[in-house]
């Protein structure tokens, strides 16, 4: 019997936190109808190190019912935040988990004294200032750590203090958010580390700290550090905060399935409509989603391709373009530059041509200049030793006792025989240049001088 209870408890854990909206699962953990034990009176362990901060006890919720789990230091996630406890909090004929979270403000925490500077409302155990928390020691025991950032103010709570663990209900704490805390409840929260989540489930499952074995008083009531739950660092309950009602307890848990299971069954297909329908208007909204998607996607790739197809064709057009430019510049500086240089060679063979033909002009000058003049320096010498010699033959051939007359001065016979001298010229052939001819004139002078031979009988 005692089993099928315990199943009956687990099914409508599962079905209620089923049933529970998204919107509302990240605000209650848990629904059930019973109300939690009172807090345990405790002492707080020492602080481990500089850094961690308090997390304090509290009662949570299994298949077995509520088991207790330790207070302990925790270190925070980021520099500069704080943590906000959860509460058991009374609503809809039921007692629902507020989950805590880190942040860089105090929260509500449903009014619930948990001690160690959680009175209720917000927090008097430190602060953090230059990147470093600073601990008040009036609330929290870093006495003989190696912590040495601590500050003392006594705290003055106004909260009654009866160790109530919940908010609403009856019995229950009637605290309701500060200004100040609703706006804390609306910052950027960061959830429980996973240290924390493992320091639950690890209480969740040690029997000392099931409510109905403990009777209210844990042996376990904190830890140093998360996890630990043997050692120096553990502190046991000194006594239970109220009378544990046992009795209340069972009655309201044979009580509780049957009023559960047709909640639960109610819930089933209350959740099973919702969900159907949910699920119907998701596929629908996808569906729609995806089409809208694809339509827009098909419409933003066509609009690429054409973006793209007209971008490649200006792209050709402008190489194109250039290319032709560049052709048609370096066309025309080829036929510039062979322009230049055929003209450029024409003139070289031009002026070389004229250069090769004023030589050979004036070396054919020169050399006819030389010739005439070698020629006709050959003929006079020639002519003259003809003459000479002709002049010589005469002069022995005539009587040396015979006186010729001074007549005979005049007769010009000698003259006629060096004129067949003359025509000795035609065997070189030079009659064609005139220097021939001006150097032939000189031809009479052995006729003056033949004279001159003849006069020397006179004497």
């Amino acid at each position: 019997m005692r089993n099928v209870m315990r199943n009956v408890r687990l099914l409508s854990l599962t079905l209620l936190i089923l049933a529970i909206p998204a919107a509302s699962f990240a605000q209650f953990g848990v629904a059930i109808s019973i109300a939690p034990p009172a807090l345990p009176v405790y002492v707080q362990p020492m602080a481990p190190a500089d850094g961690y901060l308090w997390t304090p006890g509290y009662w949570a919720y299994g298949e077995e019912g509520y088991f207790w789990v330790p207070g302990t230091w925790v270190m925070a996630p980021e520099v500069g935040l704080l943590w906000t406890p959860g509460y058991w909090g009374w609503g809809d004929n039921a007692y629902a988990w507020n989950g805590g979270y880190w942040g860089t403000s105090i929260g509500f925490y449903g009014g619930v004294n948990y001690g160690f500077g959680y009175g209720g409302v917000g927090y008097q155990g430190g602060y953090w200032r230059n990147g470093s928390f600073n601990y008040n020691r009036s609330v929290n025991n870093v006495r003989g750590s190696n912590i040495h950032n601590v500050y003392n103010k006594t705290v003055i709570n106004n909260t009654t203090y009866n160790h109530v663990s919940y908010n609403g209900g009856t019995g229950g704490t009637h605290a309701r958010p500060t200004a100040r805390e609703e706006t804390a409840s609306h910052e950027r929260h960061t959830p429980a580390t996973a240290a924390q989540t493992e320091h639950q489930q690890s209480a969740g499952k040690n029997r000392e700290l099931l409510a109905s074995v403990n009777h209210g008083k844990p042996a376990i009531a904190a830890t140093a550090k998360p996890g630990e739950f043997s050692g120096r660092g553990v502190v046991a309950s000194r006594q239970a905060g109220a009378p544990y009602k046992a009795s209340a307890t069972k009655s309201a848990e044979r009580k509780a399935p049957a009023t559960r299971t047709n909640q639960n069954k109610t819930a089933e297909n209350k959740a099973a409509t919702t969900r159907t329908n949910e699920n119907k208007v998701a596929e629908n909204k996808a569906a729609a989603n995806r089409t809208s998607e694809n339509k827009a996607a098909e419409n933003k790739a066509a609009a690429n391709r054409t973006s793209e197809h007209k971008a490649a064709e200006n792209k050709a057009a402008t190489t194109r373009t250039n290319e032709n430019k560049v052709a048609e510049n370096k066309s025309a500086a080829n036929r510039a530059s062979e322009n230049k240089a055929a003209e450029n060679k024409a003139a070289a063979n031009r002026t070389s041509e004229h250069k090769v033909a004023e030589n050979k002009a004036a070396t054919t000058r020169t050399n006819e200049n030389k010739a005439a003049e070698s020629k006709a320096t050959a003929t006079h010498a020639r002519e003259s030793k003809s003459v000479e010699t002709k002049a010589a033959s005469p002069k022995e051939a005539r009587p040396p006792s015979k006186p010729r007359p001074t007549t005979a001065h005049a007769q010009p016979a000698p003259r006629q025989q060096a004129a067949p001298h003359a025509e000795a010229a035609p065997r070189s052939q030079p009659a064609p240049h005139p220097a021939t001819t001006a150097h032939a004139q000189p031809a009479p002078r052995p006729a003056k001088e033949a004279p001159k031979a003849e006069e020397r009988p006179r004497k």
